[in-house]
């Protein structure tokens, strides 16, 4: 791998103020990839592999590292905000493959925000609350939309205090885990453990499916080309390393929980690290734990519905979605029938689905703009840019493609049902958008002839 020295003055003009530097990057992408679905997900993990849950964790930033590289290359060569439905929009000349990549985004940022709800109500809500987890998870998420509708300003500022408040909570179970060996109380052996009756193989493909989850969040760095200083020389290097400290985190996380408690005692919570947390037993209360994953979780869901309501305007601004949901309040000019539609699913779908059915939901929606990510590096091989750029090995982009096909493999049914109706349901969207946006012009054309 290759990162280009160019200076920025190399970089193209844009509209847009560059005041992101590498830390602020670095940062952005942290934020987006840790929290959330660890905290949610490692008894799930635990559950399809055992003991050795850091096992899956390592291969999917193995697995994650290796679609990095190709965001890497397109971002540096072609600095402008978009992400993966511009590059297929360029590589694939069709726009009805770009729409379908965009609307994968969207679709999976729904499905993230309805599991996060589920996480949200679960077992570290309980300990400030009794209530049952689906009305709770349908009242977070219209609490959710009131915000969103409202007018949230987000800045890195505040995305590097979220970040702290979520690895501290992580750090903090990787420091107890330590504790518990050290006095002589933790099992490191259960480490090495996989699943009874399964091939350790199977089993570790089924882990790193879910925990695959926790590392999806660095392709909306690509959106921020264009506000980064020295891009072509700054992103590779913040996106892969923050992808390597998530990984480090993770695996430090699946290895402590893993020492403290047995992996039928994290699968049975929803809320696996508070758990540990409490058998560790080293007087850390419940509520300040729980409060730091609610935030983590509240967060990850927040950003997600901001980003996916977001898009669903600008995809009707482009007329590749109906128009109505480009409609904005007069005041507080907010997206709110994007903001209301994207909510109303997201509810509608943590009626259907269990938190690992979504996780995986998600990560089957976006192994489809991963495919067509890394398909689009090779394709734009033949199209070369004169500046310096960021020029991943031809192998990487290869597996990639190849991990993808291999953990679409592991998808079960009822996953590409959910997937699958959420993808016609985009499809019927844009049928009937391109057949009204043609009705004047067939009109137009009958009153002139």
């Amino acid at each position: 791998m290759s990162t280009p020295t160019a200076p920025a003055a190399e970089e193209p003009d844009t509209r847009l103020r560059r005041a992101v530097t590498g830390k602020l990057l670095f940062l952005f992408i942290l934020g987006d990839v840790l929290g959330a679905g660890v905290y949610a997900l490692a008894g799930s993990v635990a559950a399809e592999v055992g003991g050795a849950i850091w096992v899956p964790l390592l291969l999917a930033l193995v697995l994650a590292l290796l679609t990095a590289a190709s965001y890497a290359e397109l971002a540096t060569k072609y600095p402008r905000a978009g992400g993966s439905a511009v590059y297929a929009e360029r590589a694939f000349r069709q726009p009805v493959v770009a729409f379908l990549v965009g609307f994968c985004m969207l679709a999976a940022g729904v499905t993230s925000a309805a599991g996060l709800a589920l996480a949200f109500s679960g077992d570290y809500l309980g300990v400030f609350l009794d209530v049952p987890a689906a009305p709770a998870a349908l009242v977070f998420l219209l609490l959710v939309g009131l915000l969103n509708a409202r007018g949230i300003k987000e800045s890195l500022g505040a995305n590097v205090v979220m970040t702290l408040v979520e690895v501290s909570g992580l750090v903090l179970v990787v420091v107890l885990g330590a504790l518990v060996l050290g006095r002589g109380d933790g099992d490191l052996g259960r480490t090495v453990e996989f699943a009874p009756g399964v091939a350790p193989a199977s089993a570790v493909l089924a882990g790193a499916l879910l925990a695959y989850y926790s590392f999806v969040g660095f392709e909306t760095s690509a959106n921020l080309v264009e506000e980064v200083r020295d891009v072509r020389r700054v992103y590779p290097r913040a996106l892969f390393g923050s992808l390597l400290a998530a990984g480090a985190v993770y695996v430090l996380v699946g290895l402590a929980a893993s020492v403290v408690l047995s992996p039928d005692e994290l699968a049975a919570s929803s809320g696996p690290l508070l758990e540990v947390v409490r058998a560790a037993d080293a007087g850390v209360p419940d509520r300040l734990f729980s409060a730091v994953a609610l935030v983590a979780v509240a967060n990850g869901a927040l950003l997600t519905m901001i980003m996916a309501s977001r898009m669903a305007y600008g995809m009707a601004e482009q007329r590749l979605l109906p128009a109505v949901l480009g409609r904005v309040l007069p005041h507080r000019r907010t997206p709110w029938v994007a903001i209301a539609v994207t909510t109303a699913v997201a509810m509608a779908l943590t009626l259907v689905g269990d938190l690992t059915t979504l996780a995986n939901t998600v990560v089957l929606l976006l192994l489809f703009v991963f495919l067509s990510t890394n398909t689009a590096v090779l394709v734009l091989r033949r199209d070369p840019v004169e500046a310096a750029h960021y020029r991943a090995p031809t192998v990487l982009p290869v597996l990639g493609i190849a991990s993808c096909l291999l953990l679409l493999w592991q998808q079960e049914a009822r996953v590409w049902g959910i997937a699958g109706l959420l993808l016609l349901g985009g499809v019927v969207l844009y049928a009937v958008t391109r057949l009204v946006d043609r009705r004047p012009s067939a009109a137009e054309g009958a009153r002139r002839g």
